[in-house]
């Protein structure tokens, strides 16, 4: 064999040798993480890593019911707890993974150059009434999205959901929700304080108190079967300082210890 075809067999074998080690790993996250895993992504690569990182995004309760029927995700990650605890009372989770990632704040919106000044009253019928005469609010679905779940059980507590609710826009995920008061179909709208951040087209009008939900907690866990030295190395960057600073610069916060 010359030397000419020995180089290129050498080469042939490293190239090999570097794409069988490459692997392909599936994450299926909440909508509002978009922005921030998206970046990530992105870094975890320029640390010189050339596995091969598929995110898809929903609201967690579709992604949820994908998963149990049997879509090939490796690492999950909901906006609440109810949608990790579906899948972990299915068996489908590595409970010893399951661990908190992030926290968030639901965020009272308006489009940005609506002029209405509004002096919210959480808790009063009138106010609602009112303010809703003529437009709707944009909630992921509060039948199943996180997003909605919280703004409803926030609602419901204050005692006005009865008023809020035939007004609502129900949208497949906290995204579509914001898009419909960036759009102006809604003059409101209730999302994370993460999305917010990330839109030009809203503003914050105010930032519901904490005590009128369960707290915005997002946990991460592999799934049943799922672990790897790739899918562990992935997921431990995901729960790094070097990733809690991208998602702090989207609008989360640390989880509580």
């Amino acid at each position: 064999m010359n030397k000419f075809k020995k180089t290129a067999l050498a080469l042939l074998l490293i190239n090999t040798a570097l794409f069988a080690q490459a692997e392909n790993i599936t994450v299926f996250a909440a909508a509002s993480l978009q922005n921030a895993i998206d970046e990530i992504k992105v870094n975890y690569e320029k640390t010189g890593n050339k596995d091969q990182i598929e995110a898809l995004y929903d609201s967690s309760s579709n992604l949820a019911r994908q998963i149990e029927q049997g879509a090939p995700a490796d690492l999950f990650i909901s906006a609440n707890q109810s949608w990790m605890n579906y899948l972990e009372e299915k068996n489908l989770i590595d409970d010893a993974t399951r661990t908190n990632i992030v926290k968030n704040e639901l965020a009272l919106i308006t489009y940005k150059d609506n002029t209405t000044e509004y002096k919210v009253d959480f808790g009063s019928n009138d106010f609602w009434k009112a303010t809703l005469e003529n437009t709707r609010i944009a909630l992921g679905d509060p039948d199943h999205v996180p997003a909605g779940l919280y703004a409803k059980e926030a609602f419901e507590k204050l005692g006005v959901w009865a008023t809020v609710a035939p007004k609502v826009a129900a949208a497949q995920n906290v995204r579509a929700a914001l898009l419909l008061v960036e759009v102006k179909e809604a003059d409101l709208g209730a999302v994370y304080s993460s999305d917010a951040s990330v839109s030009e087209k809203v503003k914050t009008v105010t930032i519901f108190p904490e005590e009128l939900h369960e707290p915005i907690e997002y946990p991460i866990a592999i799934m049943k079967n799922q672990a790897n030295d790739s899918v562990n190395g992935f997921y431990n960057y995901l729960l790094s300082d070097d990733a809690a600073e991208v998602f702090k610069k989207y609008g989360f916060a640390s989880p509580s210890k």
